[in-house]
């Protein structure tokens, strides 16, 4: 009853979408060839944890915690994309999608992340990649969304250790060699500042290190570790870039990217002190990762506060890091002001301390714009616009995909008013006119990913938090498209 009920809303919605989406941003208003794709990663869509022959994450690891997560939620089975992937893509070519951008499981490929492949694993994204093909659907492979493979973790800690370098280039190059006959577009990273940030500095997300002033980690050095981490993470980056170009782009004609998240930060005053907290704000987030692989150094700004505890590239791996990008893609939700709080030098040395910016999210009582679920997440178009003509103006105008963007919904809302999801077609309606906006302007951007395809595993949300554009029943796992999905259908029409 519950279904046909929600099937019968569904076909009702339909109606209301068609003559909502008459108006505003389309396909058409943006150029040729323009992308449109929808988002996910492994660990959030997949399951199959510790199945198929997958080794363990630091994320799997991380989350035993008890309490950790909310109801103890794990990725043991999450969506089960795994088993289910041709009825995600179905859903996607249905919708009118160009584009899907994936993750591979590092452990999925390597269980231990160096060493013997696992078959069943290669298996799995083979089919996942020809069947999107099939259904005129473009990969988009990102090789890591914070998923370090755990044997790495526990055999030299990770990140923190400048053989992972080598270990994921070894990783990256072995799917360049299996799948890059048929992947054309690699991302190597996935918001490597939320690995470093929040994994080293305040040990919120995996393998929760900090200092005991920032967190409560066993273990971790928030001062330094951080920094050590990003700059691992942008040589690793840089080596497999270089991989692929020395052996793989000129056969199989494809181009190389990161993923990088930008909030725009916005000087909550006139004041000289508040516009520069923002920038700031600005290089400390974007720029420790633009920076580098667009100029070969870290922001000055940076390298003026945190000195010597600050790595520095070698005059090789300057060469290797300088231009290592044929796209950058940006995630982008949100916009806050910053201001200058004026003071005093920290007791405890840390990442985020380092800024010396206060962060607000209204002005004279006035919000910055309606808060989605999540705490974080404020519907700021504008916001997108000075983002994106901020990355125009100081990087060069690189080419730019708008990579992941999107807004949460609670995990505990109803089937029937989850469908009826207007506040997310809202939201997506003025940052696609934000982003028509900065194309306008002379931006290079040459597609748009909606996060996400499918409500999953929300990190340390769990199933408290729904970003999907289709609805997902957890403890049935059928899907359901909500009111967004058939507002994307309707404006990506390509007749």
């Amino acid at each position: 009853m519950r279904r046909r009920l929600a099937i019968l809303l569904v076909v009702v919605l339909v109606f209301v979408v068609v003559s909502v989406a008459e108006a505003g941003v389309s396909r058409k208003s943006f150029p040729n060839g323009f992308v449109f794709g929808t988002a996910t990663s492994a660990y959030q869509v997949e399951g199959m944890a510790h199945k198929g022959g997958r080794g363990p994450s630091i994320w799997d690891q991380f989350i035993t915690t008890p309490g950790l997560e909310p109801n103890n939620a794990t990725g043991e089975v999450t969506v089960d994309q795994y088993h289910r992937y041709k009825e995600d893509i179905d859903l996607m070519a249905n919708l009118n999608f160009d584009a899907y951008r994936f993750s591979i499981s590092w452990s999925r490929i390597f269980p231990k992340g160096t060493g013997k492949v696992n078959k069943k694993g290669v298996a799995y994204y083979n089919r996942l990649i020809d069947y999107m093909l099939h259904k005129g659907i473009t990969p988009y492979a990102n090789l890591n969304h914070y998923d370090l493979p755990l044997a790495l973790e526990e055999k030299y800690l990770g990140w923190l250790n400048r053989q992972v370098v080598k270990d994921y280039a070894d990783y990256a190059e072995f799917c360049f060699k299996t799948f890059g006959d048929r992947v054309k577009n690699w991302m190597t990273f996935n918001e490597p500042r939320v690995v470093a940030a929040l994994g080293y500095d305040n040990g919120f997300f995996a393998p929760g290190r900090c200092s005991k002033a920032y967190g409560n980690c066993t273990a971790g050095n928030s001062a330094t570790e951080p920094y050590i981490v990003a700059h691992n993470i942008i040589l690793s980056h840089a080596a497999a870039v270089q991989r692929y170009r020395q052996k793989y782009q000129v056969i199989q004609k494809g181009r190389i990217g990161i993923l990088l998240d930008f909030v725009w930060y916005e000087p909550h005053t006139r004041s000289k002190a508040d516009n520069l907290a923002a920038q700031r704000a600005r290089d400390f987030h974007l720029g420790w990762f633009l920076h580098p692989i667009v100029y070969g150094e870290y922001p000055k700004t940076m390298r003026n506060i945190v000195k010597d505890r600050l790595p520095k590239f070698t005059t090789e791996e300057v060469k290797m890091v300088k231009g290592s990008f044929d796209l950058i893609g940006i995630n982008q939700y949100t916009t806050y002001y910053i201001y200058d709080p004026h003071q005093k030098p920290p007791k405890h040395l840390g990442y985020q301390m380092d800024w010396n910016a206060g962060f607000a999210y209204d002005r004279k009582g006035v919000p910055i714009g309606p808060r989605a679920y999540s705490y974080w997440l404020y519907n700021v178009p504008w916001g997108l616009h000075k983002a994106i003509m901020y990355i125009k103006e100081h990087y060069g105008n690189p080419t730019v995909i708008l990579a992941e963007n999107g807004m949460d919904d609670p995990g505990n809302i109803t089937l029937a008013k989850g469908l009826h999801d207007t506040t997310r077609i809202n939201y997506y309606k003025g940052y696609l006119a934000a982003l028509k906006q900065s194309v306008d302007d002379g931006a290079n951007v040459i597609g748009y990913f909606a996060w996400s395809l499918l409500d999953n595993f929300e990190w340390r949300l769990g199933y408290t938090s729904r970003f999907g554009i289709v609805y997902v029943d957890f403890k049935t796992l059928k899907r359901y498209p909500k009111m967004s999905a058939y507002w994307f259908k309707k404006i990506l029409n390509r007749k």
